[in-house]
């Protein structure tokens, strides 16, 4: 089993950056992939970034250029950098992981931009 825990969200104004974290209850250093998700009011759940057990990431097209996905394996913890905010990244922002054939979600951060 895997709990996950997101921090990092809050209030910026457009143009700002804001750091989440993904902290989780078990090494990651075995999970293929750790991928952050976000969902608006009213709108589907996106996938927005990716990264690999090997350093590959992959991006969602609405923000690459401006996010940055990481992982640091010895502290089991995912981060997502991101920079340039707009107002229509605001979301709560949800840290995703399979392992051993099941589905892992953490509670969310709320991340809001004011314009």
């Amino acid at each position: 089993q895997v709990q996950l825990v997101e921090s990092g969200g809050g209030l910026v104004q457009a143009g700002g950056s804001l750091r989440l974290s993904c902290a989780a209850s078990r090494s990651i250093s075995s999970i293929n992939a750790m991928v952050w998700h976000r969902q608006a009011p009213g709108k589907q759940r996106e996938l927005v970034a990716t990264v690999t057990s090997g350093g590959n990431t992959m991006y969602a097209d609405s923000v690459k250029g401006r996010f940055t996905i990481s992982r640091d394996n010895a502290r089991n913890t995912v981060y997502l950098q991101m920079n340039s905010l707009k107002p229509e990244d605001s979301a709560v922002y949800i840290c995703y992981a399979a392992y051993l054939g099941r589905s892992y979600w953490g509670q969310g951060t709320q991340v809001t931009v004011s314009s």
